[in-house]
């Protein structure tokens, strides 16, 4: 298998958020070989960094890479073993590595060094869960979750995403094994070491396209597979599999035909197959090369919230192939993937779908803006994350100002010239890691000759763009979708403030028709007043509609959240019961929140009760949501 090429350059280090000293090297390949001690809860084993130098002097520099929480037994250089140190913890960065070369490696030469390195139980990368927190409680399941800096939890690293790496594994393990490469076999099978111990397979995989260490994953636990599309499989725990097959069946091919006729290069990645998690799982989606990790929360039985796997599945493009150099320009990741899953709802349900799912963003973009703060850092395109954690800069902003940075560009050039532009982009910087400067070279460079465009590129306020804090524009999306979502919704609210039915009397059939996401819409439009609403109303609202059964966790969480804000009681432990059976965070944070208004005690209880559930991102988020800095 060959290699594809990794034309990076690095000059001087665009990353804030990383201790190694990437711009003196870079590494050109990384191969993994861990054995996955589940008894222990660890990894252990080695990894082989192959590193190129950038250094133009002749003398000696070190390498330092980035390390967490890591037990390193020995270092070696090109087979020898050589002196390391393991500097100061700084927070949130971890400790930097240093690594004694025994001599100057010339600009250009490689170098490999090999680490001893096992996980500790302070990794905030990986989550092991008992087989009690599985679905079959059979056996025990691992997984990573490595962006955004978590990589350096499993083995030290450049862990940046300006540096891009081409990679192997060899993993052994007593269950099925997936990694974010090709599989390439399993084998070598070792018995286990006591009586009843299950027996080893070491599982392989190679990828060849050279990935940011973020991108690195690596899942193990009771699996089975099953085909969804020629060129796409789901994976997910035995007795879940035909329920995620019916889910996805026949959804991927026309999503990854879609986004190949808007983007260009075709997929890079051979293969594309969604792993559903357990429910800890804290995101939507993980775009791990090969394998997107995803949550459980979209198997909803009715096909509604499958659009998260547009969302991964275009990150083969956008993140994957073209990564943002650091996490301050994030939004060029995420921008363009919330930019393209929308493209392909265009295509397959018709622009007014695509319109829709713009609105659905702008309420998510508000409630991120408020949690905020208007002026608040976070709140701009480009973030200084300087001495912060990427982590607490995450919300909906990225993805949705940055869709809206890149639907102005297609309002103010017109369609057809903007998509023109799209697969050049692309082409551009494929394999690259690149930050917003370079988007916007690109753009007028490609528009130079072009004088309408190059006139209006020229005018445009680049610097609003890129660092004014708060709301982008906001366009005339097509109401088509909506608008009976809103009469709904203002029907309600005359009930509210008249107190009489007179003139309305709610009915099943007012939401007869609708898609889900409809009720998301309303919903959120609901919760605008809330807080107006009696506890009784509040349950005929869901009991006429049928949000209180809903096996739909988008519309489920909505309500309850509408519950909280209502100060409803019999929507507090189905709150409670919601963040308790789910660890994703689009839905635990804001309703811990909201719980912990309603009933701190309750919050807190259920916080306590299900510590261990959550991923340890997400349970680092919801203890500073509800402790402040007081809890660490």
């Amino acid at each position: 298998m060959v290699a594809k090429p990794v034309d990076v350059e690095i000059r001087t280090p665009r990353d804030p958020n990383t201790l190694s000293n990437y711009h003196n090297y870079v590494t050109r390949h990384t191969s993994v070989d861990f054995e996955i001690d589940f008894e222990k809860k660890r990894l252990v084993g080695s990894v082989v960094l192959r590193l190129e130098s950038l250094v133009d002097a002749e003398e000696r520099v070190d390498v330092v890479l980035d390390s967490s929480f890591l037990d390193i037994s020995e270092v070696k250089v090109d087979r020898q073993s050589t002196k390391f140190s393991s500097g100061a913890r700084i927070e949130p960065y971890g400790s930097p590595l240093t690594v004694t070369l025994p001599a100057a490696v010339p600009k250009g030469k490689t170098v490999e060094i090999e680490i001893a390195v096992a996980t500790t139980d302070k990794c905030t990368a990986l989550q092991w869960m008992t087989p009690a927190q599985t679905s079959n409680k059979k056996h025990p399941y691992m997984f990573s979750q490595c962006q955004a800096i978590h990589a350096r939890s499993v083995f030290p690293c450049q862990d940046t995403p300006d540096v891009k790496s081409t990679f192997s594994f060899a993993l052994r393990s007593p269950l099925p094994v997936l990694a974010s490469g090709l599989p390439t076999g399993a084998s070598d099978y070792q018995p286990g070491k006591r009586d009843g111990e299950s027996g080893t397979l070491k599982y392989t995989f190679e990828q060849p396209v050279a990935i940011t260490s973020y991108l690195f994953a690596v899942a193990a636990g009771d699996m089975a597979c099953a085909a969804i599309g020629p060129r796409s499989t789901v994976w997910s725990g035995p007795e879940e599999l035909l329920d995620c097959q019916r889910e996805l069946e026949g959804e991927i091919e026309p999503f990854m035909k879609a986004v190949e006729s808007i983007v260009k290069p075709t997929y890079q990645w051979t293969q594309y197959n969604v792993l559903i998690l357990p429910p800890s799982f804290p995101y939507g989606g993980m775009e791990n090369p090969v394998w997107t990790y995803a949550t459980p929360s979209i198997i909803s039985g009715d096909k509604q919230n499958i659009d998260v796997i547009a969302h991964e599945l275009s990150h083969s493009w956008s993140g994957n192939l073209v990564s943002a150099a650091s996490w301050e320009h994030f939004w060029l990741n995420e921008g363009w993937t919330t930019y393209l899953e929308r493209r392909i709802q265009g295509v397959i349900h018709g622009e007014e779908h695509r319109d829709f799912s713009a609105i659905i963003g702008w309420k998510a973009l508000e409630e991120s803006i408020k949690n905020y703060g208007e002026d608040h850092e976070y709140t701009k395109l480009i973030v200084d994350l300087k001495g912060q954690d990427p982590d607490d800069a995450f919300s909906s902003i990225p993805y949705e100002k940055g869709f809206h940075a890149l639907y102005q560009f297609e309002l103010l050039l017109g369609k057809n010239k903007w998509d023109s532009f799209i697969p050049h982009y692309f082409e551009t910087f494929k394999f690259k890691s690149i930050d917003s400067y370079d988007f916007k070279s690109c753009l007028i460079n490609f528009f130079a000759k072009d004088s309408e465009a190059n006139k209006k590129l020229e005018n445009f306020d680049w610097d609003k763009l890129f660092y004014a804090p708060g709301f982008p524009p906001k366009p005339d999306f097509d109401q088509t979708m909506v608008k009976s979502c809103y009469e709904l919704a203002d029907k309600w609210e005359y009930l509210i403030k008249n107190n009489s039915s007179n003139d309305f009397k709610p009915h099943s059939s007012d939401v007869s028709g609708w898609v889900a996401n409809q009720s998301v819409v309303f919903l959120e439009r609901v919760q605008g007043f809330a807080d107006k609403f009696t506890p009784e109303l509040i349950y005929l609202l869901g009991q006429t509609y049928g949000y209180t059964e809903t096996q739909n966790i988008e519309v489920l969480s909505r309500y309850l959240s509408a519950g909280l804000m209502a100060k409803a009681p019999e929507t507090y432990q189905p709150s409670a019961d919601l963040v308790g059976r789910i660890g994703r965070m689009k839905f635990v944070r804001p309703m811990y929140r909201l719980l912990a208004v309603a009933d701190r005690d309750l919050a807190v209880k259920t916080f306590e009760k299900n510590r261990d559930f959550y991923h340890p991102i997400c349970r680092q988020m919801v203890e500073k949501d509800l402790f402040g800095e007081e809890k660490k």
